[in-house]
């Protein structure tokens, strides 16, 4: 009886040893294996941006995702967040970004009306771009100087198209303030003068622009057959209606 007493606990002290050994491991384990209540994290990344210059998909824009880890309650797991950008004029989106996939889509023909409209095109984004830019000389808030930006961006993408059809560039040699078409200076001078008076009257005065520019976008379209320039101005259109609720349209 004695012998066999002193087996049975040598095998019980065996198996706890190996039970105190193992603990860590265990423990380990446990630790990489999925629980049934992952710990979302989250996570600043980039993500593709909503603007012509203001939300329209083609500026690249930071963004928020969530993500879905793996572990336990005592571990956080690495998972893939996904976000959207966006950036934000009092509270409207707006982009600055040229990504229009312009490159990749083909070319067409323009009527020689058309031509006029596209070249017209060019100077009507530097009275945008000038006027905010004077306005925001004088404003508290960023929304001038944010969206002058987005003109720029916009004139950037007017020039392509004037380059890819061989016409000619009326922006070229930009005097700011100065135009070559004489009903585009005096709508700066008198947008101008008039913005001048408070910072409600430059936001009268933005909102002129935007729906004169929406007006002249919707009418250039009409019977436009070129994929590309029907792209840009698509995209023009887009990120003008967000400037016009930007200034309160």
């Amino acid at each position: 009886m004695r012998t066999r007493t002193r087996f049975a606990i040598a095998a019980a002290g065996g198996v706890l040893a190996t039970a105190l050994v193992a603990a860590p491991a265990l423990a380990s384990a446990r630790a990489d294996a999925p629980g049934p209540n992952p710990t979302p994290t989250a996570t600043r990344q980039a993500g593709p941006g909503t603007g012509v210059c203001d939300g329209t998909g083609i500026a690249a824009g930071a963004a928020r995702g969530a993500h879905a880890g793996a572990g336990n309650a005592m571990a956080r797991g690495a998972g893939a967040g996904s976000g959207t950008a966006a950036g934000t004029v009092s509270g409207h989106r707006y982009g600055g970004g040229t990504g229009t996939g312009l490159a990749d889509t083909p070319s067409g023909t323009l009527t020689a009306s058309q031509q006029t409209d596209l070249a017209g095109m060019a100077e009507e984004e530097l009275l945008a771009h000038d006027l905010y830019t004077a306005f925001a000389a004088d404003a508290t808030s960023p929304v001038f100087a944010r969206i002058a930006d987005a003109e720029t961006q916009h004139l950037t993408q007017i020039r392509l198209l004037l380059d890819r059809y061989g016409l000619t560039d009326p922006s070229a040699d930009h005097v700011t303030g100065t135009f070559r078409d004489p009903a585009i200076q005096a709508t700066y001078d008198r947008l101008l003068a008039e913005g001048a008076a408070s910072t409600d009257a430059a936001y009268a005065a933005a909102r002129t622009v935007e729906q004169a520019d929406l007006q002249l976008l919707t009418s250039a379209a009409a019977s436009l057959t070129a994929p590309d320039v029907q792209l840009v101005y698509s995209h023009l259109s887009t990120a003008t209606q967000r400037h016009l609720t930007a200034f309160g349209g």
